[in-house]
């Protein structure tokens, strides 16, 4: 009976509590205002602790009240009213500064609260004399840690002396309570660069350091590895300044760290996270203007102004009664005086000061599959144009007897149709490019066959990112085994001047190629620098070099230290590509993914404000792998991932246009031409009419248009595979190419930038600007492929034939898989919380349509990844413009994996060209499928068909954090890849697959320190050279 009259008690007590703290009771405005008036000092300390007692049991909610009810300023004028009569009473100060820490945790303005009202030295005072009383010194301590965190009243503490007091607390290893509380104290005041620089003055970093190794020494069971931490984290906040990073180098630090991290044994976590996010309600890029998600409704140019694109709809007035074949592959432009492309004999003419580009001196052969000279590559020198093109020479490749050596390819025509050594080399004459190449890579002209086997994706070495972050460490450990010497550099031409040929020999001075420097680190290894984007002084991310005088069964080091993007698929399995000569003469010609040991992680160099966008200290990341090569004197490429030239899309349009039949009609013209006086492909490929009479014409020209481009972003080289597979598919005689040829006319233009491609950019034009981010506005002069395309669209929709579907073909560097991205006002708006009505939000879901049905073709595709959002970051590119301003439902950004799938028929393997070839297949398949659902016989269907999607939508909405074909997707959203240190001395190799870093978490455990030859200091442009 007892036991229930005390449970009922209890229940009474409890209702009681959550009836005094609840807003609307006035309960907590009583005990604050009973706390306020008293003068007494025992109902004082009677009400605090009711007070304690309500917000230890009630949590957040009811120190929400508390605050709200103006509590905390209560207590800080409490605090400071009863620090006037000393000695201030122990009990009332302990409940006070108890009360403050659980207020602490929620009014973030609290210690901007403590220093209006003078609370800040109060704290400090009691801290200072009561040292050995770690009864009252805890809540005080953790006070002081909530009030440093506001930046101003860190100053203010360290000008009052706080630092030293913290340093009385903080000593060798002990078992205080009060240790681990001052270590945090320390590291908020330590954010201050005025409290950094004080302490660094006063000696206190070497202090640290030696509390450090106390600490390690003597925890051996790995017990307080949260205070070794918190040292750390002191550590590191006094080498965010320079004086403090001389310091810690004077104080032999890197050193004492290394020793320390290197004599224990540690075991190696893997975090691995979901590819995509459940909710993104808190997502502040997402559009919520409505107005601004609604199509425009009115034309933005005079229709006389589009009037000269007629010229490229020839198609519409064609009355096709000669029969004649559609060939016009370079005409001139009938556009205005300043767009109009020179004639095609003035772009291949050399300009007065230039020479003739001739390769007839360079011999070719061809030797039978399975045969090959082994001296051959040895003799061979570079395949190079004969003449240079301002007058320069560049000597062809020779024998000891001065005749020319000859090229033998490989064989390749029945395996690539549409690749000719031969042509491509005519293709490359009429190529310009800024730096005036005179070189030819081997791969592009040997050509590329996919390989039959499949590569998967790499499985990461456990501890893989420790041990080459220990290794570059060692670097200022042991400077006597760092040979710092340049051995490539695009800046000196005539580095290197001497070579023992124990160094090996790289060159990227042709067509996409990218590498700017090479730095021999160890005998080894090598850091590698690459070039920005022309007219930019960043997205250093794409490469592409050749690799010469290499030693067989050598494992070598390869260090790419001025990436830029936070994570890379580097980290989740992608290999980066190579292609051997020797392979390619001995009958296989292929880009195969190399490379063991791969990571990519934050390095030790800091771009400038410049080069980071007007945010200083951000850092560049290295990307590292090692290979293996297999031929001696072998001639060997690597690449970010698989090249596809300019002068490449040229050869394979010329050899499509050969495939036309007569049922084909084909046609390709010159939209523009580009800053770098290259031209722009535009072509036009349909089916010809069944006959010249009225009704097949009117039938040819009702057919909605399709509009489809791609490579935008140089970088991308996938988009341009994908692309290639669907010319292919359209210029196919299969009787579905016929049938979709019947159904649409398709305007594609297979290459936006051309400059960008040629020069090795990863992601601008000549212009230095993301031609994706200038389709609102683009410039006739500085953005001509984004210009005259936009016309286009104006042109079709002025006329009323806006586009059925628009497709821009990309790839993505942190995500696997093929998806879309489209545009919906339904989905944007759901992910907010803007409230609509429900006829705001009425649209057709035929935008889903097109990805749903490659979801169940293309094995590569995942309806998972797609989104519809439409952010704020992302209004000038063309999936939005063509959407708002054209008014184009069906419009996409197709993004391809540069790495490769993790669901579907190629779960775990890595994309390749054939991968990729029949994506852009499969796209043209589901297009054909797609026009059941647009045709009037079958709108029915269709409507059926939307009201299954709906329902669809509507019931994985009401699901949160459910990963579905709704749920919104980052652009990049891999996680951040971690390797946690686990310090128990139990673990073994148990792994725990359950911890799950977040994804926005910025305080990974980053090893940023590395130490780098001088000479990639001096000759990293962007890099400031003081930072650590």
């Amino acid at each position: 009976m007892g036991l229930s009259v005390n449970g009922v008690f209890g229940h009474v007590l409890e209702k009681t509590r959550k009836e005094v703290a609840s807003k609307s009771s006035g309960g907590m405005e009583i005990i604050l205002s009973s706390l306020e008036n008293t003068q007494d000092l025992q109902t004082t300390l009677n009400i605090l602790a009711i007070l304690n007692e309500l917000l230890t049991v009630g949590g957040g909610c009811r120190t929400g009240v508390f605050v709200s009810k103006g509590g905390t300023a209560l207590l800080l004028q409490l605090l400071v009213g009863s620090s006037k009569d000393p000695p201030a009473n122990e009990e009332l100060m302990l409940h006070i500064h108890s009360l403050l820490v659980k207020v602490g945790l929620k009014d973030r303005k609290l210690g901007v609260k403590a220093r209006l009202n003078g609370a800040l030295n109060v704290t400090l005072n009691l801290v200072k004399y009561n040292l050995q009383n770690h009864k009252l010194l805890l809540p005080c301590l953790q006070v002081l840690r909530v009030y440093s965190s506001n930046l101003v009243n860190a100053v203010s503490l360290g000008k009052s002396g706080t630092l030293e007091i913290m340093f009385e607390i903080i000593g060798p290893f002990s078992k205080k309570s009060t240790t681990l509380v001052a270590l945090d104290t320390l590291a908020s005041l330590l954010k201050s660069g005025m409290n950094a620089r004080r302490a660094v003055d006063r000696g206190y970093l070497p202090t640290l350091l030696t509390i450090y190794q106390d600490w390690h020494r003597n925890d051996t069971r790995h017990r307080h590895v949260v205070i070794r931490k918190s040292i750390l984290g002191c550590i590191k906040n006094l080498t965010n300044i320079k004086l403090g990073r001389k310091a810690f180098i004077d104080a032999n630090g890197m050193r004492i760290l290394y020793n320390t991290s290197t004599v224990r044994k540690c075991w190696i976590k893997f975090h691995f996270m979901c590819t995509s996010i459940g909710t993104c309600q808190t997502n502040d890029d997402i559009e919520t203007d409505i107005n601004k998600l609604r199509p425009i409704q009115m034309n933005t140019r005079p229709f006389d102004e589009l009037r000269a694109y007629e010229y490229f709809f020839r198609e519409f007035s064609e009355n096709f009664e000669l029969h004649r074949p559609i060939i016009i592959p370079t005409t001139p432009s009938s556009l205005g005086p300043q767009n109009r492309r020179p004639p095609q004999e003035d772009l291949l003419t050399p300009k007065p000061d230039e020479s003739p580009l001739e390769l007839d001196s360079i011999s070719i052969s061809k030797r039978p599959e399975g045969t090959s000279d082994p001296d051959l590559v040895c003799s061979l020198g570079r395949l190079v144009l004969d003449a240079g093109v301002n007058g320069g020479s560049v000597d062809g490749p020779q024998d000891e007897g001065g005749e020319q050596a000859v090229l033998e390819v490989p064989d390749t025509a029945a395996l690539l149709p549409l690749h000719d050594p031969d042509l491509y080399l005519e293709m490359v004459k009429s190529t310009r490019s800024v730096p005036a190449y005179t070189e030819v890579g081997y791969p592009d002209y040997f050509g590329h066959v996919a390989l039959n086997l499949r590569e998967p994706i790499l499985e990461r070495v456990y501890g893989v990112q420790r041990m080459k972050i220990f290794q570059d460490i060692e670097r200022l450990i042991h400077p006597s085994d760092i040979l710092d010497k340049v051995v490539y550099d695009l800046d000196n031409q005539s580095c290197p001047v001497t070579d023992n040929g124990e160094s090996l020999k790289f060159n990227s001075k042709f067509e996409s190629g990218n590498l700017r420097k090479a730095i021999q680190v160890r005998k080894f290894e090598y850091d590698l620098i690459l070039n920005s984007d022309i007219n930019s002084n960043h997205y250093h991310q794409w490469f592409y070099f050749e690799v010469g005088n290499m030693r067989p069964g050598v494992r070598y080091r390869f260090n790419i230290i001025n990436c830029e993007k936070s994570n890379s698929q580097f980290n989740y399995g992608m290999q980066v590509l190579m292609y051997s000569v020797q392979d390619a003469i001995n009958g296989s010609p292929h880009w195969v993914r190399t490379g063991s040991d791969i990571c990519y992680y934050k390095n030790h160099f800091s771009r400038s404000s410049i080069a980071a966008g007007g945010q200083k200290g951000k850092s560049y990341f290295t990307l590292t792998f090692t290979v293996t090569f297999q031929h001696k004197d072998d001639v060997c490429y690597f690449a970010y991932h698989y090249p596809y030239t300019y002068s490449m899309l040229k050869m394979h349009l010329q050899k499509l246009s050969a495939l036309r039949t007569a049922q084909i009609y084909y046609r390709q013209d010159d939209l523009c031409v580009t800053l770098g006086g290259n031209s722009c492909p535009l072509l036009t490929i349909t089916a010809m009419p069944g006959s010249s009479s009225n009704d097949p014409i009117s039938q040819f020209r009702s057919r909605p248009v399709v509009f489809l481009s791609a490579r935008v972003h140089p970088g991308e080289t996938n988009s341009s595979w994908v692309m290639k597979g669907t010319l292919e598919y359209l210029m196919s005689c299969s009787p579905q190419a016929q049938s979709l040829r019947e159904s649409y006319i398709f305007k594609i233009i297979p290459m936006l930038n051309p400059d960008g491609v040629i020069n090795g950019n990863h992601r601008c034009s000549l212009s230095g600007e993301d031609l994706n981010r200038q389709w609102q506005n683009p410039n006739a002069e500085l953005h001509p492929t984004i210009y005259h395309a936009k016309s286009l669209l104006q042109y079709l929709r002025a006329t009323g034939r806006t586009p059925l579907v628009f497709c821009d073909y990309h790839g993505h560097s942190r995500k696997k898989n093929v998806f879309m991205y489209g545009c919906s006002i339904k989905e944007t708006v759901w992910q907010t919380n803007v409230n609509t009505s429900t006829c705001d939000l009425h649209e057709d879901l035929g935008y889903r349509t097109l990805p749903k049905l490659l979801s169940q073709m293309a094995p590569a595709f995942s309806l998972s990844s797609c989104s519809f959002v439409v952010e704020r970051s992302k209004e000038a590119t063309a999936r939005v413009v063509v959407w708002r301003e054209i008014g184009v439902q069906r419009s996409y950004t197709m993004e391809s994996t540069l790495c490769g799938c993790d669901q579907g028929k190629y779960k775990g393997l890595q994309i390749g060209t054939s991968e990729l070839e029949e994506m852009g297949a499969q796209f043209c398949l589901a297009l054909l499928r797609l026009k059941r659902f647009t045709s009037r016989l079958e709108r029915h269907n269709h409507n059926s068909h939307l009201l299954d999607m709906e329902t669809d939508l509507i019931e994985t909405r009401s699901i949160p954090n459910i990963t579905s074909p709704t749920t919104y997707v980052l652009e990049e959203d891999e996680p951040a890849f971690l390797e946690e240190v686990d310090y128990s001395a139990e673990s073994n190799d148990e792994i725990d697959p359950d911890l799950e870093p977040d994804l926005q978490d910025n305080h990974a455990p980053q090893t940023p320190i590395l130490t780098q030859s001088s000479a990639a200091k001096t000759h990293l442009t962007e890099i400031e050279p003081d930072s650590l």
